[in-house]
């Protein structure tokens, strides 16, 4: 069920064999890449940011970085993280109990935790036990480590303000650098408050970990429980709300989150704010309270990659019973998230399992997103989407992707309940300005009572330029793929679907361009009108 207790690190294991088709990561990456330098590049505001095409190729298999901390596939940025690592071995060791922190869940730690901390340059073990505190802050060269998620556990005093961070670095305006947080559980105590208030002060408060304005940063093998807003949270100093194209000052670089376990929390499990070069792997959120938000309109994402944020990689993760499983996106008045890689990850029960989108640009009247480019997915498996309370009126779906353009997906797995009813819904939605958009290696099963596998919407606010290769669908839903109205540029190839008393296989409202189209058991297997 990916509960709240799940291994993250056995993902890669449990996405090999869920896969309709099993590539290594390294082998999707490569072919999505082809298919993404193919795609036409119309951004030249987002390249006087920075090179936006950092992802399409800096993966090197089976390096071994000198810390100790591993991973298969490994951006190349991250020999910088290598390096830097490298100082916390030269730095002293201090216990936090020698400085009278009792881990009895009752006693005040705080004091304990600040002198052991002090200005820095210091390895502070925490021991098993359950130490209360009013919060803790790092400032620069700092190394937490506890015994292990579950031993060790770090838990906000009960007279704690609402707006507290559990751990965050010291300077958000001046910033930090070198900090690493890991081995331990973080619980909010959410119980401090009132069951019917809402859990968060606004901004980038409220959270297990905050790292705003962090140059270098490691959280790894760490437990985030109830938080009021997020449980891990790589942010600038504030939340930047100034318009598409503009970036908030203040931004995290090169910040690794790895091995993270997640449940309980406001909003999302773990965000990103206007932060560069940023790496989540091997990580589980689950199970949202929802509780930052109005009851019924709760945008709580396991993952979300949001505002400004930009080379950001996810690597072999899992989320389950959240609004959003993954979500890359921005606000209206923000610039999108850029250049974005997802490489192998597990969506359970999530009611959309991958959901791209710019918000406020989407339909004809809106302005067209200035900076919402660049996602790669590859290796993804959404099993079962459903509606939630979490969102009451959110219909469920596989994939959205909306507003944003130059976007590849390959090799991805969508499982459907034969028994559940999708309400004539579609499972894969292409929509609201997307343009430049490849699928392939698409598999999709058991959708029974959805409309539609695949709609590439049409309209005033249509989708453009939609490649659709190797998609295959069993058992679905009545039609295999819908293309609406003056949609330009659609390609279906190598399509093979198969149905008992299906509608369309393929229903167009404008002309398509089709190759090696197979299709069994429906009533008309290509309708162009």
């Amino acid at each position: 069920m990916l509960d709240t207790y799940h291994n993250p690190y056995n993902n890669r294991e449990l996405l090999a064999k869920l896969l309709y088709q099993s590539q290594t990561t390294e082998q999707a990456l490569d072919q999505a890449n082809v298919l993404f330098d193919a795609l036409p590049d119309k951004n030249p505001i987002l390249s006087t940011w920075d090179k936006m095409y950092s992802y399409c190729s800096p993966f090197t298999t089976n390096a071994q970085p000198v810390t100790a901390l591993t991973s298969s596939t490994r951006p190349s940025w991250m020999n910088e993280l290598d390096r830097e690592y490298q100082a916390f071995t030269n730095m002293p060791t201090v216990h936090v109990t020698d400085f009278g922190a009792i881990g009895d869940g009752i006693t005040d730690s705080t004091k304990a935790f600040q002198q052991a901390i002090g200005n820095g340059r210091v390895k502070v073990i925490v021991p098993e036990g359950i130490f209360v505190t009013k919060g803790i802050q790092l400032p620069s060269w700092t190394y937490l480590v506890g015994e292990g998620k579950g031993i060790t556990i770090i838990k906000l005093h009960n007279k704690a303000s609402k707006d507290m961070r559990l751990v965050t670095n010291m300077h958000h305006r001046r910033g930090n650098r070198n900090i690493y947080i890991g081995n331990m559980t973080l619980d909010w105590n959410i119980e401090r408050l009132s069951s019917d208030e809402k859990t968060s002060s606004g901004n980038n408060q409220s959270s297990c970990v905050t790292l705003a304005h962090v140059k270098y940063g490691w959280i790894k093998d760490v437990e985030a429980i109830n938080p009021g807003l997020h449980c891990f949270d790589v942010s600038s100093t504030r939340y930047n709300y100034e318009g598409d194209g503009k970036r908030a000052r203040g931004g995290s670089r090169y910040i690794w989150l790895d091995g993270l376990n997640g449940y309980g929390f406001g909003d999302d499990g773990i965000t990103t704010h206007h932060s560069d070069y940023v790496c989540i792997s091997n990580c589980h959120m689950c199970d949202p309270s929802g509780r930052s938000h109005e009851s019924g309109f709760s945008n709580s994402n396991g993952i979300e990659v949001d505002d400004g944020s930009r080379h950001v990689l996810l690597l072999h993760n899992s989320t389950a019973r959240c609004f959003g499983g993954v979500e890359v996106k921005a606000h209206h008045n923000s610039s999108a998230a850029s250049d974005v890689v997802i490489a192998g990850h597990i969506s359970l029960h999530d009611n959309r399992s991958y959901n791209f989108r710019h918000i406020g640009h989407h339909v004809s009247t809106d302005p067209p997103s200035k900076t919402a480019y660049y996602i790669k997915a590859v290796n993804l498996v959404a099993i079962e989407p459903v509606r939630t309370p979490l969102y009451k009126n959110s219909k469920q779906r596989g994939m959205v992707i909306s507003a944003y353009q130059n976007v590849v997906v390959h090799n991805f797995t969508l499982l459907g309940n034969p028994a559940y009813d999708y309400q004539n819904q579609p499972i894969i939605a292409v929509q609201y300005r997307a343009r430049d958009i490849v699928l392939s290696n698409i598999y999709i099963e058991n959708f029974k009572s959805a409309s539609t596998d695949l709609k590439i919407f049409g309209g005033l606010q249509r989708a453009d330029r939609v490649t659709v290769q190797h998609m295959r669908s069993r058992n679905s839903a009545l039609s295999a793929v819908y293309v609406g109205e003056a949609v330009e540029d659609v390609k279906l190839e190598a399509i093979n679907v198969i149905r008992e008393n299906g509608k369309y296989a393929v229903r167009s409202y404008t002309p398509i361009f089709m190759k090696d189209v197979y299709a069994r058991g429906y009533k008309q297997h290509i309708f162009v009108d």
